[in-house]
């Protein structure tokens, strides 16, 4: 199948950009790096009228470190994270995460910023936003507006993004001194959807979690930040502690079904997922099988 008929326009600035999408609103759609894009639109998954381009906008593109914040630029590849030393330094939780993005070849193209903006429940970076701290800046027509990350994802595919809006970078707080991470997916082959994530980052003094977020992704209509990480917070982790936690786990939960897997095999799958970090961040082997219980 191949895409509805569409126009095109390539957007010399994000002047230009965003004077297009003031003119045609919801019948247009932002084009960057096209990984997520074209095969929706192949599908007929959404047919917009125009295809706005702004995929040469290199005032869009790079990442800067200034003041304890991490600025990347939305038009910033995915390879290009992984290679960055700004993001292996700063926001290293970036790093292990990107590693797990499809392949080579979607990862030469595809950008940060429309990962974020296309919102699939089951990508690895809107939940890393969720667990960094991470602000959404959007330009539209009334200026600029920045969106906490835990309010950007609103529903499957759906971002709190107007149609008249650009998203233009993504800002972090660097990662804070002796902070740890962890990430995890589970799929059917290295490269396919997830059909459970984790992204976390910790703080751990005297053997405790001082600070802990987690990240779930592939687990409802749109990445979690699990409050029930505060059930593990300056507590001495226990096997019981960590059954609690797995039962409030499970309340915030409400996972889809498709045919990759069911609710209850996510709900599995998020337990196990929360056991290894527990145990990975905590050095604590013994907690690793809990969630087989």
């Amino acid at each position: 199948m191949k895409a509805s008929a569409f126009a095109y326009a390539r957007a010399a600035s994000v002047e230009h950009a965003l004077e297009l999408l003031i003119a045609h609103g919801e019948t247009a759609k932002v084009l960057s790096g096209g990984q997520s894009l074209l095969p929706a639109m192949n599908l007929r998954l959404i047919s917009p009228e125009l295809i706005i381009d702004i995929g040469e906008l290199s005032e869009l593109r790079g990442v800067v470190v200034r003041e304890g914040v991490v600025t990347i630029g939305a038009l910033t590849r995915h390879a290009d994270l992984l290679r960055a030393p700004e993001i292996a330094t700063h926001a290293p939780l970036l790093t292990k995460a990107v590693a797990h993005i499809a392949h080579p070849a979607i990862r030469n193209r595809g950008t940060i910023g429309g990962s974020l903006a296309h919102a699939d429940p089951a990508s690895e970076l809107p939940a890393c936003m969720l667990a960094l701290g991470a602000t959404i800046i959007a330009r539209g027509p009334g200026g600029e507006r920045r969106i906490p990350a835990a309010e950007f994802f609103t529903g499957i595919y759906e971002t709190a993004l107007a149609p008249q809006e650009l998203l233009v970078a993504i800002e972090l707080p660097a990662c804070p001194q002796g902070a740890t991470h962890f990430f995890h997916e589970f799929a059917r082959r290295h490269g396919d959807y997830a059909l459970a994530g984790l992204a976390a980052q910790a703080i751990v003094r005297d053997g405790r979690f001082a600070d802990l977020r987690l990240g779930f992704f592939a687990v409802g209509d749109r990445p979690l930040l699990a409050s029930s990480a505060g059930k593990l917070v300056d507590v001495a982790m226990t096997p019981e502690v960590l059954t609690e936690t797995f039962a409030a786990l499970d309340e915030e939960l409400d996972p889809l079904e498709d045919q990759q897997a069911t609710p209850a095999m996510r709900r599995h799958l998020a337990k196990v997922l929360l056991a290894r970090c527990v145990s990975s961040l905590l050095d604590r082997p013994d907690l690793r099988a809990e969630a087989r219980a």
